[in-house]
């Protein structure tokens, strides 16, 4: 069959051409469950949550001797302190299972042998000291990893930590590509006068892969237009997207446009960018059809003018990571012994980039899960200063981070919620590093719980205090309920806060500047309760989750925190009464798009319900605004 001559392709901009391609295509997403070790670059379906602790057990952080820390009470270098072997000391090595009746490890390297089995120091160890506890990577209920996660292996330990086997994932989209041509041969045995390989079809498929999906590279059609039909037709009833290359363009034997005409709709034909003009975007069977020019730097400017953008929309990816250079929000130390790579969380705040460094140990592996970049701290540098600006190599997008609400100030367990429903980084620092983390501009807002105790009144007088002459706004968050955690059962019998003050009950305590430690000690203060009294008043950790997990393990009889932490480690709960958790930012932030959304989810039917059957919680006034200022 004869083609009609037709020089008429348009010039459609750039933009304009792909946000008609885009408005006509839907995103063909499929479920199916796969083993983690099948699940690399494959994007998980819905948030995973961890099924067990890890570590599961306390065990020995350092190689050496595993002790009661009661037993070297006044060692130092003029009073060494011997022990026996068995029945004061017992040696380790580093991730054995800890020794029930032991309470520290004292390194190896700290302790000198002596010919009658006995050891001798000269530095007394402290309760916990070098012990990995339960719950120190991840805890169980945590979410490892969010929903349309990009699957990378360093992903892997932490799910198989996590205790997760298996993970419901997106099915890759699948991408056909047809060669045509009558000059086209597949292998360079073939080439002879007029022919030229087929480089273009490999070149396709590797980039298809590179985006997240999976190839299939048809046999060379020649331009006949039957065959190209028959092709066409199977590509898209087999195919998520299909690509056709060469025969885009207006010539006698381009008969691409005309088939697809016949088939579907085109969409755009012709679009202004060079190279890469001939581009035909349509579809077939509701399936998309990008007819790419045979050029191969056209074909390759096209794809990744249309196909790449498509498919990371449907895989909610976007542009590939680079160096950028960002702000420190805490303090780094580092040894001056070695080059430290450190991992931050990173996010946009106020136009500049801010850096939050993560878990620094070795064994965290969910701060490489967490981490959008990493930065160097070169060796015999003593580390960076707050505001320090360093050079991050990135993880991840830069658009994702971009899109970010950066959040830092009090821990609830409902951010994993609200991060799974939004882009968000949150860091926990309390209430009152919250604060001055906001103070400095490094984080659109700082969820706290600060009571005044004068007033009896929640938030509104520290966002007086740290803010004065600022127009700020409180997000009004949750009500939540603190109380004691204990074992299941209540084998202490703890039933107040005096309690406390028993010699063999063993408190846990959150961090200073947290605001369930301002809680603690304003209760503590009402009932004229000691601290020096309570055993472990000193031992503290970051979460709620954490001191959960503590207690739920034995390492502690008691701790301070919601409601919601004690559910989902199963244990017991005695209540001390509500208090509220809200967010604190500038008033000028309501007008940026990030909290605005944030906003809109706290009040979405959808997060009100994920937060109930968390337990605990009262969700009357979610999402709304207070305003605070001098004239407020």
């Amino acid at each position: 069959m004869r083609k009609e001559n037709n020089v008429f392709i348009s010039n459609l901009p750039l933009s304009d051409a792909l946000l008609a391609f885009e408005h006509e295509l839907k995103a063909p997403y499929a479920i199916e469950q796969v083993n983690i070790q099948d699940a690399i670059n494959r994007r998980t379906s819905c948030a995973v949550f961890a099924e067990r602790s890890s570590p599961s057990n306390h065990c020995a952080a350092m190689d050496g001797i595993a002790v009661r820390a009661a037993d070297t009470h006044g060692a130092n270098e003029r009073n060494p302190v011997r022990l026996k072997e068995k029945s004061q000391f017992v040696y380790v090595n580093t991730g054995n299972l800890f020794p029930s009746e032991m309470d520290a490890v004292i390194m190896i390297e700290d302790i000198n042998l002596l010919e009658n089995g006995e050891v001798e120091i000269i530095e007394a160890a402290y309760p916990w000291q070098h012990i990995r506890q339960v719950g120190e990577d991840i805890i169980k209920g945590e979410m490892i990893l969010p929903s349309n996660h990009m699957i990378r292996p360093i992903d892997l330990g932490a799910l198989l930590q996590g205790g997760i086997e298996k993970i419901m994932v997106y099915k890759p989209f699948k991408v056909g590509i047809i060669p045509t041509g009558n000059e086209i041969v597949k292998r360079v045995d073939e080439l002879t006068s007029g022919k030229i390989i087929d480089s273009n079809s490999s070149v396709i498929a590797a980039l298809v892969k590179e985006v997240g999906g999976e190839a299939k590279i048809y046999p060379i059609c020649i331009d006949d237009q039957e065959l190209l039909t028959e092709a066409i037709q199977l590509g898209t009833e087999e195919n998520d997207l299909l690509l056709t290359i060469a025969g885009s363009s207006a010539g006698k034997k381009d008969y691409t446009v005309d088939i697809i005409k016949k088939l579907g709709e085109v969409i755009v034909h012709g679009v202004a960018i060079k190279p890469g003009k001939p581009t035909i975007l349509g579809k077939v069977n509701g399936v998309g059809v990008i007819g790419l020019p045979g050029y191969p730097v056209s074909c390759y400017i096209a794809f990744q003018s249309f196909v790449t953008p498509i498919i990371d929309a449907w895989t909610h990816q976007n542009n590939r990571a680079h160096m950028l250079s960002a702000i420190t929000t805490q303090k780094i130390i580092s040894s001056m012994k070695h080059e430290e790579v450190i991992r931050v969380t990173v996010g946009e705040v106020a136009n500049k980039w801010v850096a939050t460094p993560l878990n620094r140990e070795a064994g965290s592996t969910m701060s490489l899960v967490r981490a959008d970049g990493l930065i160097i701290i070169p060796r015999l540098v003593e580390g960076f200063e707050v505001g320090k600006s360093v050079s991050v190599k990135l993880l991840k997008p830069i658009e994702q981070l971009r899109s970010r609400l950066v959040m830092i100030g009090s821990h609830d367990p409902l951010i994993d919620i609200l991060s799974d429903q939004m882009p968000l980084a949150s860091t926990h620092v309390g209430s009152f590093g919250g604060i001055m983390s906001l103070k400095r501009m490094e984080c659109h807002m700082a969820p706290i719980h600060l009571l005044d105790e004068m007033s009896g009144e929640y938030n509104i007088t520290a966002a007086q205090q740290y803010f004065p002459g600022k127009e700020m706004v409180l997000i009004r968050g949750v009500r939540r309920l603190q109380g004691l955690f204990v074992k299941k059962g209540n084998p202490r019998n703890i039933l107040k806060l005096s309690d406390l003050s028993s010699p063999d009950i063993r408190f846990i305590n959150r961090q200073r500047g947290a605001g369930t430690r301002v809680l603690l000690d304003f209760e503590l203060s009402k009932s004229n309760i000691d601290v020096e009294t309570i055993n472990g008043y000193t031992r503290e950790v970051t979460t709620h989750t954490a001191v959960a997990v503590a207690v739920a393990t034995d390492s502690a009889d008691v701790g301070l925190g919601v409601y919601s932490a004690a559910k989902a480690m199963e244990i017991d709960f005695i209540p001390l009464g509500f208090e509220n958790y809200d967010f604190l930012t500038y008033k000028e932030m309501l007008s940026d798009n990030r909290v605005s959304s944030f906003i809109s989810i706290l009040k979405s039917n959808i997060f009100k319900e994920a937060v109930e059957l968390l337990g605990g919680y009262e969700l009357d006034h979610c999402g709304e605004i207070i305003e605070i200022g001098d004239n407020k």
